[in-house]
């Protein structure tokens, strides 16, 4: 089936048959690894989500927002392998490094040192995947010249800033990436220089009504990126719908007390009856996400006309309403 399936991919998969999001035809494995870094000194735990079988794969690394884990977003990873990718997520440094947790006492200067060790230490992150994937270390055999990153809130902002030092990375899905000029209080300060020197084809997702990155935010993102590009909004959607349980993380969020700046947060959030559903967003994010990376790693023809013509139509008749930011 694998070997089907890439032929058709390589060579002509029309739009009149395409369906992105539908699940697909491969059985999917999941190993959990833990790898170490001798340099740093640091164990992070893996996770690999691959097709069953034999087959060269296109790779897809996942980076979770500030404060999740690489299991934080499952619904789109097994989607991904079901369909004939490998996708490796790491907990990033701020979860497994001692040194990087908040402390009783801390001062502001100390935690404002802490918080740029934790910024700078993303990006190298997923250059140590990268690196152990692409050696074997995970026992896939992935094709190089085919890779492609997602990543959501701080994760977005990684993917977003790891082609400035990773010639490799071909694609990009950037969901409600942070690093706006100005972010809002409480919210990560972060920069992106967009250095790319080429361009890798990058796709925005984002919500209508997220509140700690709003949609002008990641307009502004949108409108620096110097490449090949498209954004696509989910109407009644905030942050936490784009992670595995959005209902329960996105009540657990509204209803949690936040200290400091951020404490405004909770209020600003819409009860989630009053959002999309959970699995109208996993609608959303799975298929934008798979047909993205189907365009652009595996040539899957026409995918182009059918993110710019049909997308929204499809999103509306699986009950997702959506629209394309121009």
């Amino acid at each position: 089936m694998m070997v089907v399936m890439d032929r058709l991919a390589r060579n002509t998969v029309r739009t009149s048959q395409y369906d992105p999001f539908a699940a697909g035809p491969l059985a999917v494995e999941v190993r959990t690894v833990a790898l170490q870094d001798a340099v740093r000194g640091r164990i992070f735990p893996c996770e690999l989500w691959s097709p069953a079988g034999t087959d060269r794969y296109p790779l897809v690394v996942y980076s979770h927002y500030s404060g999740g884990d690489r299991r934080k977003a499952t619904f789109l990873c097994s989607h991904l392998a079901s369909h004939g990718y490998a996708v490796a997520a790491m907990d990033h440094s701020e979860v497994v490094a001692p040194e990087l947790k908040g402390r009783e006492g801390e001062t502001e200067a100390e935690r404002e040192i802490r918080i740029d060790a934790i910024i700078a230490s993303r990006v190298p992150d997923l250059q140590f995947l990268l690196a152990r994937v692409l050696a074997g270390t995970l026992g896939v055999d992935i094709d190089g010249t085919r890779i492609g990153l997602a990543g959501h809130s701080f994760g977005g902002w990684t993917v977003l800033a790891t082609p400035d030092v990773e010639p490799r990375v071909r694609a990009i899905v950037a969901m409600a990436p942070g690093g706006s000029s100005r972010p809002m209080p409480g919210v990560l300060r972060l920069s992106l220089s967009f250095a790319w020197g080429r361009d890798v084809p990058t796709l925005f997702l984002a919500g209508e009504q997220d509140a700690p990155v709003p949609l002008d935010d990641v307009r502004e993102l949108f409108d620096r990126t110097p490449a090949s590009k498209r954004m696509f909004v989910l109407r009644r959607a905030d942050h936490q719908h784009f992670v595995d349980d959005v209902e329960a993380e996105h009540e657990a969020v509204r209803t949690m007390t936040i200290p400091g700046e951020a404490a405004w947060i909770p209020a600003a959030m819409r009860p989630i009856d009053e959002m999309s559903s959970g699995e109208q967003a996993h609608r959303f994010v799975r298929g934008l996400a798979l047909a993205h990376f189907d365009g652009i790693l595996r040539g899957v023809e026409d995918v182009g006309r059918f993110l710019d013509g049909r997308a929204v139509a499809e999103l509306a008749a699986r009950g997702v309403e959506a629209f394309v930011v121009p």
